[in-house]
């Protein structure tokens, strides 16, 4: 059968066309969001999340059905070029029924999309005040049985929220009811196009998450001390959703905001100074997304111009990266920017057997550092002072701080 161009293929509706051509895209887009988040699990996000709350995530192809607007002529010309194409995407969907599907707020009916937004604007309240009991009754079990890290969090940003105005930006409602926990789920929000994601779209990965329907809530709170990113996992129970997961960041570091660092990576990467760039780029990536596991149109840009800078000498994807020192080498696990006080220092993670014994600890952090400046003097420029955390096979750590002027 051979189709005119402007004809339509024989029982696919404009809508089920427009669709499809979204699953594609969506589709083109997984293994670039993929290596994306590969490389903020291994450099960034998972180092310098504001809490320990938890949450819970999960795993399969989101199929979301959204409104694409008239997309039909690139869809007319697969089947005309390709006839077999229809017979594989549907194929590939019937075996994909029932997976996690997201909503935007404009998807959403008018009385969901308010008792979303009620709970989130209710804790945030709680969170101002610094009501932690109220919130901790308000959380999912998991979640309240350990809830210390969303207080510390909350005391740690609450001079920061004093008097702010919160601002709800964005809801999402992500539906895993048919999801197999401990896997992973890609979760594809909004209108996607021919080369991935659009100004309202967004995306989410998730690990190990229970069947179930869950909210994302992104709260703007901006007070005279600047812009704090306020962003809340929530899960239905019944008819009510509670609090699965909180994190607060503030939208600056050090006094300034993304596009600063933005343009310092840029400057760094004229002067050849590349493991500076890099720094300063996922520097500005975070800042830019509210969530460590969150993805948009903005964030796959900064991805896209920083990706040929990520140094081969750094522990990245899980693998480790090993920094010679005069009486020994060391395996990194990671480095990366982060801010302790009002400064913005370079924090370097590595393995070892010593953490028990401080003394030992503390002289290989100090020969650690010595190397790391050693190899990349260029980060003198760039940092306050370096933290260099022991770590043994545990997770427990020893941590030491030296200001530049004092590593010699």
């Amino acid at each position: 059968m051979i189709l005119a161009p402007d004809q339509e293929p024989p029982g696919i509706s404009p809508v089920i066309g427009t669709w499809i051509l979204s699953f594609l895209a969506k589709r083109w887009m997984t293994g670039r969001l993929r290596r994306l988040q590969s490389t903020i699990s291994g450099n960034t996000f998972s180092y310098t999340r504001p809490t320990k709350a938890r949450i819970v995530q999960a795993k399969a192809v989101q199929l979301s059905e959204t409104k694409a607007g008239n997309l039909m002529g690139p869809v007319s010309r697969c089947f005309k070029d390709q006839l077999y194409c229809m017979a594989i995407v549907l194929a590939f969907l019937a075996g994909n029924a029932g997976a996690q599907t997201c909503q935007t707020a404009n998807d959403m009916d008018p009385a969901l999309r308010t008792a979303i937004t009620t709970a989130g604007q209710r804790y945030f309240e709680m969170a101002v005040k610094g009501d932690t009991v109220s919130l901790r009754q308000s959380a999912i079990p998991g979640l309240a049985s350990d809830f210390g890290g969303v207080q510390n969090t909350i005391q740690d940003h609450q001079p920061a929220m004093a008097g702010a105005q919160p601002s709800v930006k964005s809801i999402f409602l992500l539906n895993a009811q048919d999801a197999t926990p401990n896997q992973r789920a890609e979760f594809w929000c909004g209108v996607f196009n021919k080369n991935g994601q659009t100004a309202n779209s967004a995306a989410f990965y998730l690990d190990n998450l229970p069947p179930g329907k869950y909210a994302i809530v992104l709260i703007d709170a901006n007070s005279a001390k600047g812009r704090t990113m306020f962003s809340e996992v929530l899960q239905q129970t019944g008819s009510d959703w509670k609090l699965g997961g909180l994190y607060i960041k503030s939208a600056l570091v050090a006094g300034h905001d993304s596009d600063w660092f933005l343009a310092q990576a840029r400057q760094y990467k004229a002067k050849g100074q590349m493991h500076n760039a890099w720094f300063f780029y996922l520097e500005a990536r975070s800042l830019i997304s509210p969530l460590p596991f969150m993805s948009t149109l903005t964030t796959d840009k900064l991805y896209d111009e920083s990706q040929p800078l990520q140094p081969t000498d750094l522990p990245a994807s899980g693998k480790t990266a090993s920094l010679a020192a005069p009486t020994s080498t060391y395996k990194l696990t990671a480095v990366f920017p982060e801010v302790v006080g009002n400064d913005l220092d370079l924090i370097v993670r590595y393995e070892s057997t010593n953490v028990s014994n401080t003394n030992v600890a503390y002289q290989e952090n100090v020969n650690v550092m010595k190397a790391l400046v050693t190899r990349f003097p260029e980060v003198r420029d760039a940092f306050s002072a370096v933290v260099a955390r022991a770590v043994d096979t545990t997770g427990r750590d020893y941590g030491t701080l030296l200001a530049m002027k004092d590593i010699k």
